[in-house]
């Protein structure tokens, strides 16, 4: 099994543009919102699930992930999942769920342009082509060097 820091390496070497990791700062995070916002947005049995089910299930599979890959890393995804489910469960109370899922699709759209265009000035395509994992990378990847900024080594 690959270790996280193994991941992350093989992500830094596809991002080593600064526009790419620009943008990457500027469109992974609403990226991964806007996933949370769609994932909220499905209907749930109410007898059974409160609104926000599917997207919880997944942050928590998205964890499991991440958590055996890296402890410290785990816990600080964690944490934002959890900003991201308390700010998702505003938005969906206060503007109902179709006015969230045509800003989360709008949002979405816009931000995997940002992507591509980073990925043009890169001059290789994104790492996610190669193997679907790089989906979950890259987050990691940007809470890891947040993580450093900050002062706090994320990954062993």
């Amino acid at each position: 099994m690959r270790t996280m820091q193994d991941w992350l390496d093989s992500y830094s070497a596809d991002h080593q543009n600064p526009i790419n990791q620009r943008l990457h700062w500027l469109c992974v995070p609403p990226i991964v919102w806007s996933v949370t916002a769609l994932l909220w947005t499905i209907p749930v049995p109410a007898r059974f699930l409160q609104p926000g089910a599917w997207a919880v299930l997944v942050m928590v599979a998205a964890f499991a992930w991440y958590w055996k890959r890296s402890h410290r890393l785990g816990i600080a995804l964690l944490l934002a999942f959890a900003v991201l489910a308390v700010f998702t469960g505003f938005l969906f109370n206060r503007l109902g769920a179709a006015q969230l899922r045509w800003l989360a699709i709008a949002v979405f759209v816009v931000a995997w342009i940002g992507q591509f265009v980073g990925h043009m000035y890169e001059g290789r395509r994104p790492s996610f082509l190669t193997d679907l994992s790089y989906l979950l990378v890259g987050p990691a990847w940007l809470m890891e060097k947040l993580l450093r900024r900050i002062g706090f080594r994320a990954s062993p």
